[in-house]
């Protein structure tokens, strides 16, 4: 049971590591406009490569599995 907890411990962490790296400071200045100077917009393909990677493991992991069953 502790392994398990363990590694659903290990898994949340890093789903929401991202979140807290790319998170952006806001800032208050008590205007509360609109308008007004906007970050530019987080890049989407920041992480594809890895999203990739995980795709061709686990497609070679069913096929394998498929084969030895």
């Amino acid at each position: 049971m502790k392994n398990n907890l363990f590694k659903i411990y290990i898994l949340a962490f890093f789903l929401l590591t991202d979140f807290i790296l790319f998170a952006q400071p806001g800032d208050d200045d008590g205007g509360g406009g609109l308008e007004g100077n906007d970050p530019p917009p987080a890049p989407i393909n920041g992480k594809l490569i890895w999203l990739g990677v995980a795709a061709v493991l686990f497609a070679f992991y069913t096929f394998r599995k498929r084969k030895i069953a």
